[in-house]
């Protein structure tokens, strides 16, 4: 099981990264393109998917920083659907908010630990 969830990260860090990849290949000319939306729905659920086979491994989760992820990651994945329905709202500063959710994500996710006992 742990080579699932090994592959499930990497998928899921990959999802990140597609979409803040294709922000920034977008900052000039400012729009949301669909490989943000699909990077974005791909860290989601595997995210979802990881956080459910932890738990029915019953392994130690930190709920708290489980929630906080989560509340950001679907905030970023609404804004990206918004943004390709309403493409005349985008502006360089939508994307750079857009980018500074996805790197928080993964900012948390590295730098959040348990102490060690």
């Amino acid at each position: 099981m742990n080579i699932v969830v090994g592959v499930l990260v990497v998928l899921h860090l990959l999802g990140w990264a597609v979409a803040l990849g294709a922000i920034v290949a977008n900052l000039k000319q400012p729009k949301v393109v669909a490989a943000v939306t699909h990077g974005l729905y791909l860290a989601l659920a595997a995210g979802l998917v990881i956080t459910g086979i932890a738990g029915a491994m019953q392994w130690n989760l930190n709920y708290a920083k489980i929630g906080i992820k989560l509340v950001v990651a679907v905030v970023a994945t609404v804004l990206a659907v918004v943004g390709q329905k309403r493409p005349e709202k985008i502006t360089a500063g939508y994307l750079a908010g857009l980018a500074g959710l996805i790197v928080a994500n993964v900012a948390l996710a590295v730098l959040w630990r348990a102490p060690e006992d």
